[in-house]
């Protein structure tokens, strides 16, 4: 079993909400959704019963009845599995695909017998609409396909050897010339073999990169049948579209995904749900432009103008032309203008639950990613080659008076440096890179000291 970081959000969630709120873990399709809510339970409770209504379509029948009691006492002849009160989790797997589950997980928590997770993806698509939500019955949290310091858990890395990484990252120190060496070989791997962990579990038993490309192929083979599945008709057509263009929209030298490639005649208003369909499938990560790098982004979001990355590094590797897996693990990071590098810094911004944004003018030039990060706003800008001290964008926005920027960092080859306020970190110290920690706003104005 893969270690995962989430497990300890579910952790979190039973010993705290368990007992009030179902929890939904949401994400793309094989990312361990299952198979995290699977080892979680078996560590956590007595007995586990677990639903899988895409493989066993015929368990839907189950919640078309009105009442909890009769939903459960049905669910253990269905299983031939017992409840143990408070002591029994419920998996309700693929849940997209039986909407009466989804309305009845309100009348099951309320009843308390039993806890429940469930699992899906494509839950944004309105493949199968949902009668009526569980609200205030649910806790929802996204899942990702792992980050780089999850493929370190994987590898057996020393955890000694991450917190000396972290350490240097916090303190702006030097890692040192053979640690630094070694880190970048191991981004460049990951870059290749990507988070989605059947792929991970692949490169680590077999070390084969033929074998790895294998397994991601069969993943992208298994997104567009669904594709296929859960969008019908000529909007099946065109998100298959646009999900197969993105390693050639990103070859281009902005990346800015450019509609007239999709055909004569493409216009926003008629793609908008299909690009919305893969953002909410999980599959694509979208970019937008922002008009000014100031808080908000999201009022100064351009919905027009955007860049569309692969959800998984890895995936976008195997779905580009040519045998490029051999030149990133020879430490060609600028291969293909360096869109695959940039593609793994979107991946890992998402899986912190970051928003992307870029910002793009005449004058300044194009800053790669605008992070609004709690109240600040972070630039941060991806230099593949060996000139990453030239940032003419980054140099013309930082003379800008009314753009105040929190942090400024270029991530590049070389190791921890800062110079002229600007730091320049290696590209494996993304994985430290997160939100600012919440500050609790605690306001009493009926508390005796109230003034």
């Amino acid at each position: 079993m893969l270690k995962r970081r989430l497990y300890q959000d579910l952790l979190d969630w039973k010993n705290r909400r368990a007992s009030s709120k179902a929890l939904f873990i949401m994400g793309a399709r094989q990312v361990g959704k299952s198979t995290l809510a699977r080892h979680f339970g078996a560590e956590n409770y007595e007995s586990v019963i677990e639903i899988n209504f895409y493989n066993d379509p015929g368990a839907s029948r189950i919640f078309r009845q009105q009442t909890a009691q009769t939903i459960l006492t049905q669910l253990t002849a269905y299983t031939g599995q017992s409840i143990i009160p408070g002591k029994t989790l419920i998996i309700l797997d693929e849940i997209q695909e039986c909407p009466a589950a989804r309305t009845a997980v309100k009348f099951l928590v309320e009843e308390g017998s039993a806890q429940y997770i469930e699992t899906g993806s494509l839950l944004g698509i309105q493949y199968k609409p949902v009668k009526s939500l569980p609200v205030g019955y649910e806790e929802q949290i996204n899942m990702y396909p792992m980050d780089f310091e999850e493929f370190l858990w994987a590898l057996n890395y020393p955890l000694e050897s991450i917190q000396y990484l972290k350490d240097c990252f916090l303190h702006r120190q030097s890692v040192g010339e053979a640690v630094h060496d070694r880190m970048l070989r191991l981004f460049e791997t990951y870059i290749v073999v990507g988070g989605m962990p059947e792929a991970v579990q692949t490169y680590v038993r077999t070390r084969d990169i033929t074998e790895t490309v294998y397994i991601q192929k069969q993943i992208l083979t298994l997104y567009r049948q669904d594709i296929s599945k859960y969008a019908q008709g000529l909007m099946s057509l065109k998100i298959r579209q646009i999900f197969d263009s993105i390693p050639s929209q990103l070859d281009d030298k902005n990346r800015r995904f450019r509609l007239n490639a999709l055909g004569k005649g493409a216009q926003m208003r008629n793609l908008e749900n299909a690009f919305l369909w893969l953002e909410e499938a999980g599959v694509a990560l979208p970019c937008y432009n922002t008009s000014a790098p100031v808080t908000p982004l999201r009022l100064n979001e351009k919905r027009n103008l955007f860049k569309l990355f692969m959800n998984d590094t890895g995936l976008l590797c195997a779905a580009s032309l040519g045998n490029i897996q051999f030149a990133l693990l020879q430490g060609e990071l600028d291969i293909n203008s360096g869109s695959i590098l940039e593609n793994a810094f979107a991946q890992a911004l998402v899986s912190k639950g970051l928003d992307l944004f870029y910002y793009d003018s005449k004058t300044i030039g194009e800053l790669d990613f605008v992070i609004q990060n709690e109240r600040y706003i972070d630039v941060l800008e991806i230099k593949s080659g060996n000139d990453y001290r030239k940032h003419r964008a980054l140099d013309k926005a930082l003379q800008v008076s009314d753009w105040n920027f929190h942090e400024k960092i270029v991530f590049c080859k070389a190791d921890v440096q800062e110079e002229d306020d600007i730091l320049y970190l290696p590209f494996y110290m993304i994985m430290f890179y997160a939100l600012k920690d919440q500050q609790h706003l605690i306001w009493d104005p009926l508390a005796p000291d109230f003034n």
